[in-house]
């Protein structure tokens, strides 16, 4: 079994060849053509109206001794990340050259890919019945820019075959030829690339390549147990997700169970449902299938591109990435909320289109790789949605890094939830990525949780702090942590985590990168001194330039920015003589950094997703540490900064950081004036009673969201509809009662932030605290800054269902009650004090209940 991809660059007669050998293997009739829109692979109307092929397909052929999967990846340029997660599972790859054009500069950005992912390769020559080009020129080409190891094969010459290798030497030295073993296990190493000449669309050539297809190929090991890498998602005809795979290992089978952990990095367990095995736009369906199969699964619902199953890992970062990203312009009356899910179903389709939503500027945006790209993405959106998109001019999509190492460190601990993770952040070579890995003695941290701390490693993309850009060329070592033994969970981890990246980030010196492209320009001698100084103008590197025939060769790099519509540019000055090809090509420290950190004003401390902030406890209840102070609170000293011995490990320190409780009580007589109640009073207790009081459980906050809760409740939403101060007094009255009986401190607030001349008020209410606030101030900041306030020392509560309202309680480590979920806990409260007057005697209707009932509007 082998899995076979056919690659090239765009026209160069790629799915012409693959027609070829599906028809000369019997599985299809009759050779389709791209220009006749009857190609067995170009399924898609998008791909037979341009003639282009857009998303990569499978068919299945057999030669005499293998059972072939062919996958047929686009070519076009805009389409390359769609390849490159082809290449990921192949065995085996077919490099396709135009004879006419020759090796093309995305062909070398396909060619570095494929070593990359170090996958054996073939070339096949096409169009050589139209070419001008001699098979020797040609040779030579591919041989300069692939390697000597490229080899004429339509006559072997065995003593350039045992050049690529020492066995193949010593076994054409005895036996005057190597062996087609030998020739496998060159072709296998990448010692050899097999060289093939012809044309598809008359057919020549094409059975010698199948003939090295079955002679030179061979199956990999593989293990026996299950492992399965995902590649590719798509829908069926009814809207049926599709999850494709190539299984490594073992076998799977219908209703087979997989787990595995979804981009969010939530655990998924889910059913097989149908194992479906495609051939152009029919498929057969299997029970079982075997390593070495590529299918596509219906069951899984959170499966992404690059997902490994079972044995296998998640794959690395893409080599071809946009350096682009849009604005989404939606018609007028479409609601961008209600557009999103739609454009994630196309981002599980192609992860690298990467859908941004902007919650600040209520903006889509999208990362593209060029205008081909753009217009198909257009097309799909207005036949899978009905709705008529469009996208602005695009902008420069940056990259973050830092120039020396730091520490982050990240601590989580709201009450009944643990976790502090240290980091080593250090800057890597332009092009490293970002790597992950651990440095951290199990007697610091157990295995475990270092193994689920680097999984949330890397299960997101961090972002920098000067333009919130993505980090890249950084290693990020764990090198300590600590857990508790009883509230340690996941999630715990995953906040500490992600909260060490970035305080590291903000400590670090930041750097920020901007994208360059590879190009090679072709223009006429007397253009050449024009063509030198736009590249110098854009500040461009170029190597000498080159004689090539009538036309003169400039290769180089230089920043996107500067040469984003340089190819119009060159084919106007040239007049069409001229051709400019250009690819990605890593990224360079940004000479005028400053301009564009001040244009994108971004704020890493307000971007509440990627808080640099942390989360610390005392006395029952979580408070927030800004980011420059969390070194004077977190629990664990690494030494990083200090010279250390070998014998300095982690040290674990104690800390208790507490607020007293006369702070406690200045705060609550600040907004609500002196407490009334002798009994809460600590200035009415003597020294005597003080050391029996902090023996005691100390008393729940609970600050409660009044309209929230007033359009939750059925109820009240009712009276509201009529008469909302009636409302607003019904609401009181409830809690009133449910203080009186749970003894907490209550503080109500209702929202006058548009009450024209509003100067607020706050008064008690029968034992509870009711806070209007004035014209300007929003309840939701009240609530924010008095959770703040009172929440470093105590059990605080916030009952809300406002999503921005239990973001900030979640960030200052406060506990979060909905609203909904509040209503059941206050009836059953209610029920409880019905219960009770029902047993006291003589039917009297109201009690001393804790401080004071108030039943049914009577004290």
């Amino acid at each position: 079994k082998l899995v076979i991809g056919i690659l090239a660059h765009v026209d160069a007669g790629k799915t012409t060849l693959s027609e070829g050998i599906l028809y000369l293997t019997g599985q299809i009739k009759k050779l389709g053509r791209v220009d006749h829109r009857n190609a067995f692979l170009d399924t898609h109307a998008l791909e037979r109206e341009r003639g282009i092929t857009i998303f990569s397909k499978q068919a299945l052929f057999e030669t005499e001794n293998c059972s072939v999967t062919l996958l047929d990846t686009p070519g076009h340029a805009d389409f390359s990340a769609e390849a490159e997660r082809a290449v990921q599972v192949l065995d085996y790859a077919v490099m396709v050259i135009s004879g006419t054009d020759g090796v093309q500069a995305h062909t070398e950005t396909l060619w570095r890919i494929l070593r990359r992912y170090d996958v054996p390769s073939f070339i096949f020559v096409t169009k050589m019945d139209v070419s001008s080009r001699g098979k020797a020129g040609l040779m030579e080409e591919l041989r300069s820019r692939f390697g000597e190891q490229c080899v004429d094969f339509t006559g072997p010459d065995h003593e350039e075959i045992a050049l690529c290798g020492d066995a193949a030497l010593e076994e054409y030295s005895s036996a005057g030829r190597v062996s087609d073993l030998e020739i496998a296990k060159l072709v296998k190493a990448r010692a050899l690339f097999p060289c093939f000449f012809g044309s598809g669309l008359r057919l020549d050539g094409v059975e010698a390549l199948i003939d090295g297809i079955d002679r030179y190929m061979v199956q990999p090991d593989y293990p026996a147990e299950f492992g399965a890498r995902v590649f590719k998602i798509s829908r069926d005809e009814k809207g049926g997700r599709l999850t494709f795979i190539k299984l490594t290992g073992g076998t799977l089978r219908v209703k087979s169970a997989l787990r595995y952990r979804g981009k969010d990095g939530e655990v998924m367990e889910e059913k097989v449902n149908q194992i479906r095995l495609y051939s152009g736009e029919k498929y057969t369906a299997a029970e079982a299938v075997s390593a070495g199969t590529v299918c596509a699964v219906t069951g899984l619902t959170a499966a992404f591109p690059g997902e490994g199953l079972g044995l296998e890992f998640a794959d690395t970062v893409p080599v071809l990435e946009p350096v682009l990203t849009y604005r989404v312009l939606l018609p007028s009356g479409c609601d961008p909320l209600s557009m999103l899910p739609k454009l994630r179903q196309l981002e599980e389709e192609d992860p690298l289109l990467h859908i941004v939503w902007s919650s600040r500027l209520r903006e889509i945006h999208v990362q593209l790789m060029g205008a081909m790209q753009t217009e198909i993405l257009k097309r799909i959106v207005l036949e899978r949605f009905d709705v008529p998109v469009e996208v602005d001019a695009g902008h420069i999509m940056y990259r973050e890094t830092i120039a020396a190492p730091a520490e982050g460190v990240g601590h989580f601990e709201p009450l009944r939830h643990y976790a502090e993770v240290h980091l080593l952040l250090e800057p890597l070579p332009r092009g490293g990525g970002v790597e992950f890995s651990a440095d951290c003695p199990e007697d610091v941290l157990d295995r475990n949780w270092k193994h689920l701390i680097l999984t949330h490693l890397s299960e997101k993309q961090h972002l920098g702090v000067l333009t919130g850009s993505p980090i890249t060329d950084m290693k990020i070592t764990l090198i300590a942590g600590k857990a508790h033994p009883k509230h340690t969970e996941g999630g715990d981890f995953r906040e500490a985590t992600y909260r060490a990246v970035r305080q590291g980030l903000m400590g670090a010196e930041s750097l920020l990168l901007e994208p360059y492209y590879a190009f090679r320009l072709e223009v006429p001698p007397t253009e050449l001194g024009r063509a030198i100084n736009d590249i110098r103008a854009m500040n461009g590197s170029f190597s000498s330039p080159e004689d090539v025939g009538a036309l003169m060769v400039i290769t180089g790099r230089a920043p996107v920015a500067a040469m984003r519509d340089y190819a119009a540019s060159v084919a106007a000055y040239t007049h069409g003589r001229g051709k400019f090809f250009f690819h990605p090509d890593g990224y360079e420290v940004l000479r005028d950094a400053a301009s564009v950190i001040s244009e994108y004003a971004y704020s890493p401390e307000a971007d509440l997703d990627n808080t640099p902030d942390s989360v610390f406890c005392a006395h029952g209840a979580g408070f927030p540490v800004k980011w420059d102070k969390v070194p004077e609170y977190m629990h664990i000293d690494t030494g990083f900064g200090r010279d250390k011995t070998a014998q300095n490990l982690p040290i674990l320190r104690a800390r208790s950081f507490d607020i007293d409780e006369k702070e406690l009580e200045a705060i609550m007589d600040r907004e609500f004036g002196p407490i009334r109640r002798p009994m809460y009073s600590s200035r009415q207790c003597n020294s005597a009673d003080s050391e029996k009081r902090d023996t005691t459980v100390k008393k729940e906050y609970l600050l409660v969201d009044g309209y929230n809760v007033i359009f939750a409740w059925p109820e009240l939403a009712a009276i509201a509809k009529d008469n909302l101060d009636l409302s607003r007094r019904r609401l009181a009255d409830m809690l009133a009662n449910y203080r009186g009986y749970t003894k907490c401190e209550l503080v109500l607030v209702f929202d006058a932030y548009k009450v024209p001349g509003g100067s607020g008020s706050k008064e008690d209410y029968h034992g509870i605290h009711l806070a209007y606030t004035k014209m300007g101030e929003t309840g939701d900041a009240y609530i924010e800054k008095l959770a703040d306030d009172i929440g470093k020392n105590y059990a605080v509560r916030v009952v809300t269902s406002d999503s921005l309202i239990q973001l900030s309680a979640f960030r200052s480590g406060v506990l979060r009650t909905s609203a909904r979920e509040f209503e059941n806990e206050v009836s059953w409260v209610l029920s409880r004090i019905d219960a009770a007057m029902d047993r006291m005697d003589g039917g009297m209707r109201a009690e001393k209940i804790g401080d004071k009932v108030n039943y049914n509007g009577k004290q």
